[in-house]
């Protein structure tokens, strides 16, 4: 059965994306921790990130730097967080999550945002990504 990320890469689901290529898409997440947060999920859907092939595993973190490094130049923040947790959705992904203290990273947090500010922040994200 798809999960939800198949669904979006499929376009049967809308997402504010980010970024896309043949084997990976960005987008930010739905229910994020902070505004910016964004989901780094490999088109083939594999529930367990450390069942990727070396190739794929490797694809989807040299990715993942780059959009770390546009999500930084769009959103002020010291860092970019990284978690990978896999046990909301079966199909693996990594959460980039711009913070200022450790405490940024707690998914307790919930950011309340509105689609303008989402249209905005992917836009920005989008346009800091060096290809």
């Amino acid at each position: 059965m798809d999960s939800v990320f198949t669904k979006i890469i499929k376009k049967e689901i809308s997402s504010y994306t980010v970024y896309e290529d043949s084997d990976v898409i960005a987008f930010l997440d739905i229910n994020p921790i902070k505004m910016g947060h964004t989901l780094v999920v490999p088109k083939k859907q594999i529930d367990y990130i450390f069942d990727l092939d070396n190739d794929d595993y490797n694809k989807l973190w040299t990715t993942t730097k780059k959009i770390a490094n546009g999500l930084r130049k769009s959103v002020v923040c010291r860092r970019v967080g990284i978690s990978v947790v896999g046990f909301e959705v079966p199909h693996c992904h990594i959460h980039l999550i711009p913070i200022n203290t450790i405490s940024d990273m707690s998914f307790d947090n919930i950011y309340d945002y509105n689609s303008s500010e989402m249209t905005d922040i992917a836009e920005r994200i989008r346009k800091n990504i060096k290809n």
